[in-house]
């Protein structure tokens, strides 16, 4: 059967980019809840001791404020990515374009928090691994690379799912566009 230019210019049908957009929101949220489930997971369980210059010193993620930070937006994150399941799942019903803005902004402020923890966890990942020559900080990743290995692996995840997250506010601004003020 030969489509014609005209048939393949036809725009796709509402409903299917409508189910397209809700597999979409579903597919991501849950990928962002198991990723930053898996990071905070991942960092509340780092620690390890090591013998540095004769004394035995403890590495765990609560003795940095950094990295409590890190792991309780992971959870947050998570929480709130769990909750908007629900507000998704309710909006595959919804006709009001305005409940696709509040769709938008959870997904904006939820974007914000996960980018500052991942950030402050980068930041704190870098001076433990190379140090600060001009702040007399060495590097400790050489006497705590379990804790470290650990630290990067959460971090890694962790900006997965905030590449899933700026993914669905990209989608969520998209589809918020059409209201009518």
């Amino acid at each position: 059967m030969a489509t014609t230019a005209a048939e393949k210019s036809l725009p796709i049908p509402p409903l299917k980019t409508h189910k397209l957009f809700f597999l979409s929101q579903i597919s991501l949220r849950v990928f962002a809840a198991a990723a930053t489930l898996a990071a905070a997971w991942i960092m509340l369980t780092a620690k390890q001791t090591s013998v540095v210059f004769g004394i035995q010193v403890d590495a765990r993620y609560t003795y940095s404020p950094t990295f409590k930070f890190f792991a309780y937006t992971n959870l947050i994150v998570c929480a709130l990515t769990i909750l908007s399941l629900f507000f998704a799942y309710i909006g595959n019903k919804a006709v009001d374009p305005a409940y696709y803005f509040y769709i938008f902004l959870h997904d904006l402020m939820v974007t914000m928090l996960l980018m500052a923890g991942c950030s402050a966890a980068t930041a704190v990942g870098y001076v433990g691994k190379y140090g600060n020559s001009h702040a007399g900080w060495v590097a400790i990743c050489g006497y705590f690379g379990k804790f470290c290995s650990k630290a990067t692996a959460a971090s890694s995840i962790s900006y997965l799912a905030l590449v899933a997250y700026l993914i669905l506010t990209v989608i969520s601004a998209n589809k918020s566009r059409h209201i009518v003020v």
